[in-house]
């Protein structure tokens, strides 16, 4: 199983509950009437995430939403998966709507199942590759990059995920601080397992709401930390972007890395999301509590 996905796909609506307006749109778009839709796993946000059958044969993939939350991360993954050039391992972007509420998209259906921890190395594999074919950025959105978060949370709220993190609070908050997040690369900016697909022939990465630029490394950071089989190190020293990080880099970003996944883990309001992101977070400072330079 991946690393949460046990925990994902709560809060996911069907197609035919979408308004008729929106759905006829996208048949239109399409040239194609709806014969089926299969509601698919995954995924923490409220809205559509579906197969659809088309009476031509094909088969798309549609998510959409009209929830205020969410409608800018499709709008911001529309403009992302927008830019992308032949070989990125993300499924073609057909075209997006933007029906007021609701946004659209509507991409190329893959068949491929989420990953789970085997995949890892897979994953891994195309997370490198995928650096090198997005230096530099083909796009270069607004976004922040979601690390850090230790030095807004009290030692008591951290403890509540981590004692070893709270013991060592001030000497994360430094970490994290220290960090430079320049670079050229576009990043993918949520890169866990539950955000890749694999077949026998490949991996696809999905769901790049939160992509952001800046050093190649990040993605693969992301996907060694949170592994359950292969210890991180042996990654670590195996890839060619990680292998010759300095250590104060590496523990920086595992720090800042921590640090925005326990304070999401402390203040969403969604108990799933909560859960996944302590269980991601504490992988980070796991790995972290073992490094030879980390806090100690």
């Amino acid at each position: 199983m991946g690393e949460i996905e046990s925990w994902t796909g709560t809060r996911r609506i069907s197609w035919a509950a979408v308004p008729a307006p929106v759905r006829d749109a996208v048949e239109e778009r399409l040239g194609a009437r709806v014969t089926a839709a299969e509601r698919l796993a995954g995924g923490f946000s409220e809205g559509v995430a579906a197969r659809l059958r088309l009476a031509d044969g094909r088969d798309v993939f549609v998510k959409a939403t009209a929830d205020p939350a969410v409608r800018d991360f499709h709008r911001r993954e529309g403009v992302i998966a927008s830019a992308f050039a032949v070989g990125v391992p993300s499924p073609p972007l057909l075209f997006a709507l933007d029906l007021d509420p609701w946004v659209v998209l509507v991409f190329a259906f893959v068949e491929a199942e989420l990953a789970t921890e085997p995949d890892r190395p897979r994953v891994l594999d195309a997370a490198t590759a995928m650096a090198a074919a997005l230096t530099p950025a083909p796009a270069r959105p607004a976004t922040a990059p979601r690390l850090g978060g230790f030095a807004d949370l009290s030692r008591p709220q951290v403890a509540r995920c981590s004692p070893w993190a709270a013991a060592h609070l001030d000497d994360l908050v430094e970490l994290e601080r220290s960090q430079d997040w320049a670079g050229d690369t576009l990043l993918h900016g949520d890169l866990y397992l539950f955000n890749a697909l694999v077949s026998a022939q490949r991996v696809w990465i999905v769901d790049w709401a939160h992509a952001w630029v800046g050093p190649a490394y990040c993605d693969v950071l992301t996907v060694m930390a949170g592994s359950g089989g292969v210890p991180p190190e042996t990654l670590l020293a195996g890839n060619a972007l990680t292998r010759d990080l300095p250590p104060p880099v590496v523990d920086g970003f595992l720090a800042a890395h921590a640090g925005f996944l326990v304070r999401l883990a402390v203040r969403a309001s969604d108990p799933s999301l909560s859960a996944a992101a302590a269980s991601l977070g504490r992988a980070s400072l796991k790995w972290l509590a073992r490094r030879p330079y980390s806090a100690t």
